[in-house]
């Protein structure tokens, strides 16, 4: 009897169930960082090539030439270079490069018609700024991380593509709006859905980690125009074709998030790659594991909670638009300053390799900071020394025939301005950690999508800058240093969340959040979140 009393005790302990979290799961059972999951991230982070060739191609595609010719000697007195065009007749002179070099010397965007110049960059911004938000949402709800992924990469290949055949600015300008439209998808699911796989201890290098390929898909732009020079279609022929087989590749041995199945009721699902992950590892799932959802569990407890949105929650809503506001200056800034490099007289393909060299060093600092560094100081501080060396390159700019003869000056200048390139790097970097820190899995994706739609707002309105710039070039540096000033400020205001967990709810972020500010400091709960 005594040994059938304890068969029956043994049978009913192991048949009773373990509820734990997904990051519980993580942390307990499965390691913060395995080898399944570091193959997960680095697949997911490679489509950031895509997005950053993409984004950047403009730099080379749109670029004024820098050098023309009078086709013959009695026609002008000026032998080449300068800006002395626009006082030529189009037929007596012509761009060295050739008439397809780039989309300026193609529709002969200068002098009366130089704005137009920079209308296909901004709608590119604005299409990403508009597909942020859809792919957002679409990525929370319906899709997943993982198939928009998939459908962003298959759709930036198709536009990039059809915008080679471009037969005039007009449709040109389109098609980089679709393009900016299709390529948003990426870098928003891209980091999501490499953060959610770790434990929280790697979180922030993980995150780093899609910068880094960012970082190759921008040093590959040089090398690519630089033998396309004579043609910019080709360049836009070169970089649609990669994403189509890597959607492929994503499609056969990526998972998808975890987090984001069992928020969406698929916990069968959920538990399924968490056990992939663990196998690959060499380590195993408690045999009765049962995950538990706190949206599920929360809604049963309020059912008002149901309705809760990232707008309708006050302390959400706040620092939201706080991270949007900061956004707004970091990506005005960031891509600023990129596509500001033809305005520093020195060799086009030289400047942007070198600013492309500078994310290395970005990327790398950033993975080591994160690792002991708060996230509040380590965005305002890079994103201070951004303002700071934009700045001081004040002091080096000039009309750019005096900057051509000062190259002492030029490449001072170009130092000072690489250094600050690089601290806005790190702090567009931080950013999205930060904001992947922010908010619950709820409405992760959107908050990201958000953010992202804050920062190409900010960079829609850099091309008009960079027309600025190559008449008056200290004016479009005193903005750049402005604007990330302000950001900086703004990134002080907002709470900490360095080896915080990442939560699952509004409603389990907010308590959570109240529960460990209270022992400590009740009067300071009220700034923390954000009320």
């Amino acid at each position: 009897m005594g040994d059938g009393g304890e068969e029956q005790l043994f049978h009913e302990e192991s048949c009773q169930q373990t509820e734990m979290t997904v990051e519980e799961a993580i942390e307990r059972h499965i390691g913060s960082l395995g080898w399944s999951q570091l193959v997960q991230v680095l697949l997911v982070s490679f489509a950031w090539i895509f997005d950053s060739q993409n984004t950047l191609v403009t730099i080379f595609t749109d670029a004024q030439p820098s050098e023309w010719r009078c086709k013959a000697k009695e026609a002008c007195s000026d032998g080449g270079g300068g800006g002395g065009v626009c006082g030529l007749l189009p037929a007596t002179w012509e761009w060295v490069g050739g008439h397809g070099s780039t989309t300026i010397a193609e529709w002969g965007l200068i002098c009366s018609r130089k704005f137009l110049a920079a209308v296909p960059s901004s709608l590119f911004f604005i299409g990403s700024l508009i597909g942020s938000g859809v792919y957002g949402r679409l990525a929370d709800a319906n899709l997943g991380r993982k198939k928009t992924v998939v459908i962003s990469c298959i759709l930036t290949s198709a536009t990039a593509f059809l915008t080679s055949f471009s037969s005039n600015l007009y449709i040109y300008a389109l098609l980089r709006f679709a393009n900016g439209f299709a390529r948003s998808g990426i870098g928003i699911c891209c980091l999501v859905l490499s953060t959610e796989v770790v434990g929280r201890k790697w979180r922030g290098q993980i995150g780093q980690y899609g910068f880094f390929f960012f970082t190759v898909g921008f040093l590959s732009l040089p090398l690519i125009a630089y033998l396309s020079r004579t043609s910019w279609r080709n360049v836009y022929r070169i970089i649609s074709i990669l994403p189509l087989p890597y959607s492929l590749l994503i499609l056969l041995f990526v998972s998808e998030s975890p987090r984001w199945l069992l928020v969406r009721g698929r916990g069968g699902e959920a538990l399924d790659v968490l056990n992939k992950f663990a196998r690959l590892n060499g380590k195993q799932l408690p045999p009765n594991l049962r995950l538990v959802n706190p949206a599920r569990v929360l809604d049963q407890v309020e059912a008002v909670s149901r309705r809760k949105s990232l707008w309708s929650t006050g302390w959400a809503a706040k620092r939201m638009v706080m991270v949007m506001v900061a956004g707004f200056g970091v990506g005005f800034v960031y891509y600023g300053i990129q596509l500001n490099v033809e305005n520093l007289s020195l060799s086009l393909y030289l400047t942007a390799a070198i600013n492309a060299l500078m994310e290395i060093p970005a990327v790398f600092i950033g993975s080591f900071l994160l690792g002991f560094s708060t996230r509040r100081l380590l965005f305002s501080g890079s994103i201070g020394l951004a303002g700071v060396s934009c700045i001081v390159c004040i002091f080096f700019s000039g009309d750019r025939r005096r900057r051509e003869e000062k190259s002492t000056g030029s490449w001072l200048q170009l130092s000072i301005e690489a250094i600050g390139f690089m601290a806005a790097a790190l702090a567009f970097n931080v950013l999205y950690i930060y904001c992947v820190e922010l908010f619950p899995t709820k409405v992760r994706n959107f908050a990201v999508s958000m953010l992202r739609q804050a920062l190409m707002l900010g960079a829609s309105i850099t091309p008009l800058l960079v027309v600025v710039g190559r008449l008056n070039p200290a004016r479009s540096f005193l903005i750049f240093g402005l604007l990330s000033v302000v950001s900086g400020v703004l990134g002080m205001c907002l709470p900490e969340t360095k080896d915080a967990p990442l939560y699952e709810t509004l409603e389990q972020q907010e308590e959570e959040e109240k529960h460990a500010l209270r022992p400590s400091n009740d009067s300071g709960l009220e700034l923390e979140l954000g009320k």
